[in-house]
C-alpha cells in the first residue's frame, strides 16, 4: 500500500509522458502514437524478425549470409548463434527518437515503457521459448559510468517484474571498448565486437535464456553475445528488441 501511495504521489508531481509525443498520458503509451508507431508484421525474416518487403522471402541479407556460413564451416565461426528473436517497432520515427531519448537524454521511465510492451506484446512467445533467465546486453564499464545506466537493463528488469523470469547482469560482460557500432559498416562491425564480451565463470548455465538490446541492425551484437553464452552452456538463446531496421 505505501508504495502504491508514493507512486501516486510521483505521478502528480512528475506526470508520465508518451515516450513518442511528450503527453501526459497514464498508459504510457498515448492512444493517438499507438496509432502511428509501426509494429513488426509479417512478412518478416524467421530468423531474425527483420521485416521484409518481398513476401517469398524467408530470411534476411544477413540471416542468409549467416546460414550459409554455418552450411559451409559448420562449426559457428561466422553463422547463427541466436535461436530466434524478434522486435516491437521499426526503427524510424517516432521510434527512434524515442530509443535515442532513452540512452541519450537520461528518459529511463521509458526503458520500463519498452519492457511493459515487450510483455505485452509478446509475453505468450516467451512462454512458448521456455525463457529461465533473461540478460540485457551490457555497456563497457567505462560507458555506463558515463550514462549512469545501461537502457538494456532498464528493459530487461521491466521484463522480468511482469514476467517472474529472473533478470541476470552477472553473467554477460562488455570487457573490450569498442566503437559504437552505428559508426561502423557492416564488414566492420563484426571485428569490432571481437573479444568485447565475457561470461562469468560462476554461471550455471541455463537451457534457454533471453538477451534484451534497444535495437536491432545487423545483429552482430546480439550474435556475439549469443554466441560467448552457447559456449559457457546455453542450448538457445532468443532476443528481444525495442526497435529493429528494415530488411531487404
Amino acid at each position: 500500500m505505501p508504495g502504491r501511495v508514493a507512486k501516486k504521489l510521483l505521478d502528480l508531481l512528475y506526470p508520465p509522458v508518451c515516450p513518442f509525443c511528450g503527453s501526459i498520458s497514464l498508459k504510457g503509451i498515448c492512444d493517438r502514437c499507438r496509432k502511428k508507431i509501426i509494429y513488426v508484421k509479417e512478412p518478416y525474416c524467421m530468423h531474425c524478425g527483420k521485416p521484409l518487403s518481398d513476401e517469398s522471402q524467408e530470411y534476411c541479407h544477413d540471416c542468409a549470409r549467416r546460414m550459409d556460413a554455418d552450411a559451409r564451416h559448420g562449426d559457428g565461426r561466422e553463422g547463427c548463434c541466436i535461436t530466434q528473436g524478434r522486435s516491437l517497432w521499426i526503427h524510424r520515427e517516432p521510434v527512434s527518437g524515442a530509443v535515442y531519448g532513452l540512452k541519450y537524454k537520461n528518459k529511463r521511465n521509458w526503458g520500463r515503457i519498452f519492457g511493459a510492451e515487450m510483455e505485452k506484446v509478446y509475453g505468450r512467445q516467451i512462454r512458448q521459448w521456455k525463457i529461465q533467465e533473461i540478460i540485457p546486453v551490457p555497456l563497457h564499464a567505462s560507458r555506463q559510468r558515463v550514462r549512469g545506466f545501461n537502457q538494456s537493463e532498464i528493459i530487461a528488469r521491466e521484463l522480468s517484474r511482469l514476467t517472474g523470469i529472473p533478470c541476470r547482469t552477472d553473467v554477460l560482460f562488455r570487457i573490450k571498448k569498442t566503437i559504437p557500432q552505428k559508426l561502423l559498416d557492416n564488414s566492420q562491425r563484426p571485428t569490432n565486437l571481437k573479444g568485447a564480451f565475457a561470461v562469468s565463470g560462476e554461471w550455471k548455465a541455463a537451457v534457454n535464456v533471453l538477451l534484451i538490446d534497444d535495437i536491432y541492425t545487423t545483429g552482430a551484437t546480439l550474435e556475439k553475445s549469443a554466441k560467448m553464452l552457447r559456449k559457457a552452456g546455453a542450448r538457445n538463446v532468443y532476443f528481444l528488441t525495442v526497435s529493429i531496421g528494415q530488411g531487404i
